[in-house]
């Protein structure tokens, strides 16, 4: 709007009244409160009646977007200053009483004691002032225990105190290294798998020997590659032939064996599983 500060008062009701409907917003702040300011000041805002006051505070709602709590600080800071400016925001900050240093020395004490708690670590800073004298801890001395978890959770402390260890791997067992104890029950089977070579340049197959361990029945299964795709059915076969249920499976070392899908198929079976132990000759399947 232009010259909307120096209209007069008839004016300025009469642009209320056909502009209802109509919201009016500055740009920024800066520009709404120096509107005010000249309307304020255009008006003689200072030497108005209780009426015509009414009526330019109105105005200068209508034209800023200011609510009526804002009209009337902005309208208060005129009449006692002149003007009307924005106050600079500053945030409330309380003095730090733990500098970076003490909350490194913190740190520093708790990756040497493996960060004991709250009040074993207190007495621990107090001592380190008052009995042996290091002038270093001068302020941790006389620290709260609240404020000793405060200060382990900003991160200042985070930094430094991080302790990185490197990943451990971790495997997850299949099968137990023990040789089978059927205690006279049939249906433990002790498996291997012998390859007979390749005859004329020909890949040869591999025949899988299952034997129980107290009956010595036996069974005998051919598999073309020992991969898990093709060693799986071939296994699943020749154990579905034993006249009695499959309670053990003991294996060599052979990798052909050590795998989850064997694993998960005699969990099926309710099935132990056990691998030979090494240097250990008894333990090997037949």
């Amino acid at each position: 709007m232009q010259n909307a500060e120096s209209l007069s008062r008839e004016q300025i009701q009469e642009f209320l009244r056909s502009s209802g409907p109509i919201e009016f917003a500055g740009a920024g702040r800066d520009e709404r409160y120096g509107r005010v300011e000249r309307v304020l000041a255009t008006q003689k805002y200072g030497e108005l009646g209780k009426g015509e006051r009414g009526l330019v505070r109105a105005y200068v709602r209508k034209v800023t977007g200011l609510s009526e709590s804002q009209t009337t600080r902005l309208i208060r800071a005129y009449l006692d200053h002149g003007k009307v400016q924005p106050q600079a925001y500053q945030r409330h900050r309380f003095a730090a009483k733990y500098t970076a240093a003490d909350i490194a020395l913190l740190a520093e004490v708790d990756r040497a004691h493996g960060r004991l708690s709250g009040p074993a670590t207190r007495r621990i800073l107090q001592r380190a002032y008052e009995q042996f004298g290091d002038q270093r801890y001068e302020r941790l001395a006389k620290i709260s225990v609240a404020h000793v978890y405060n200060l382990r959770a900003s991160p200042r402390y985070r930094n430094p105190a991080a302790v990185f260890e490197p990943r451990q791997s971790s495997s997850a067992a299949i099968g137990q290294r023990r040789q089978p104890d059927p205690h006279g029950r049939p249906g433990y089977v002790r498996v291997d798998t012998v390859h007979q070579g390749d005859p004329d340049g020909a890949k040869g197959v591999y025949p899988i020997h299952a034997v129980d361990t107290v009956t010595q029945w036996q069974v005998v299964g051919c598999a073309e590659k020992i991969s898990e795709w093709y060693l799986l059915p071939v296994l699943e076969a020749v154990l579905a032939q034993f006249p009695f249920q499959i309670r053990g499976f003991h294996a060599d070392n052979g990798s052909e064996y050590i795998h989850h899908g064997v694993a998960e198929m005699l969990r099926k079976l309710h099935a132990e599983f056990t691998q030979s132990r090494a240097c250990r000759s008894q333990d090997n399947a037949p």
